[in-house]
């Protein structure tokens, strides 16, 4: 059976994922928590939630807490969600076709690997050989950056993908691979992988032409929202652009960016 997470118990882990990756939990989440936690539980043979958090903060189990942060994450993503920011990345790329220098993009929040491995194929195929590139993709989770260095997903995440790219870029999975596909390796030594928290100061990233920060910002405050955004811009080559999600805004949260289309902005020159 499992325990009860009593409210108290709630707040407790709404303030470690707050303070750990700026990440609000509303009331809501609740029943995510206890189902996400409940194995640790078990695992642990544990009877409360204050028991598993003090093991959190005993000290005894320093990699607990990178595990609890990766279930208490929310990584939901799939290949080319949005189409029109990758049809704005066409765009971008073909009119830095020719260029010396290297075009690079971070996928800010690449959680298990899908929007980095999208961005990969409209830059092999705008560029090609001609201008140089490459994808940075991160994330808080060390659990869905192994996945994403893997990138074998199973064949019903491919449904987004174009023919075209589905066939230069994939590997279709035979006999016991069946009904998975494997991004080729090519595309994946143009991707390049590392943990990341963006609530916390970042290390030396150098420029980005394109920012990706998709579907992240609704789990902050504005405070967080600020913070995050000041870093992940500082990040961008002046006149490069940022790209967040549909449902979320800039309005109030910087004036270092340009509004292009909703979603899509321009950083100050």
């Amino acid at each position: 059976m499992t325990p009860v997470l009593t409210d108290q118990e709630f707040a407790l882990f709404q303030r470690f994922i707050f303070d750990s990756a700026g990440i609000t939990l509303p009331a809501s989440k609740k029943a995510l928590v206890t189902g996400r936690l409940s194995k640790r539980l078990r695992h642990y043979q544990l009877q409360t939630y204050s028991e598993y958090f003090r093991l959190l903060h005993s000290g005894h189990h320093p990699t607990e807490l990178q595990t609890a942060i990766d279930l208490l994450t929310t990584n939901e993503t799939y290949f080319f969600r949005e189409s029109k920011h990758f049809e704005f990345l066409r765009h971008q790329a073909l009119a830095a076709r020719g260029r010396t220098t290297m075009f690079r993009v971070w996928s800010a929040a690449s959680s298990s690997g899908e929007e980095a491995y999208s961005i990969a194929m409209v830059l092999a195929d705008s560029l090609g050989t001609e201008t140089p590139w490459e994808v940075v993709g991160s994330d808080i989770s060390t659990r869905v950056l192994k996945g994403a260095t893997k990138a074998h997903y199973p064949m019903e995440r491919a449904r987004n993908i174009p023919i075209d790219y589905l066939r230069r870029f994939c590997l279709r999975g035979t006999q016991e691979y069946q009904g998975t596909l494997l991004i080729e390796r090519g595309l994946r030594q143009k991707v390049h992988f590392r943990q990341l928290n963006l609530n916390a100061p970042l290390p030396p990233l150098g420029l980005f032409d394109i920012v990706f920060l998709r579907n992240v910002m609704i789990y902050f405050n504005d405070d967080t929202k600020r913070e995050v955004v000041a870093r992940v811009i500082a990040a961008i080559k002046p006149g490069g652009h940022f790209l967040i999600g549909h449902s979320e805004s800039l309005n109030d949260i910087t004036r270092s960016v340009q509004t292009l289309a909703p979603s899509i902005y321009r950083k100050n020159p």
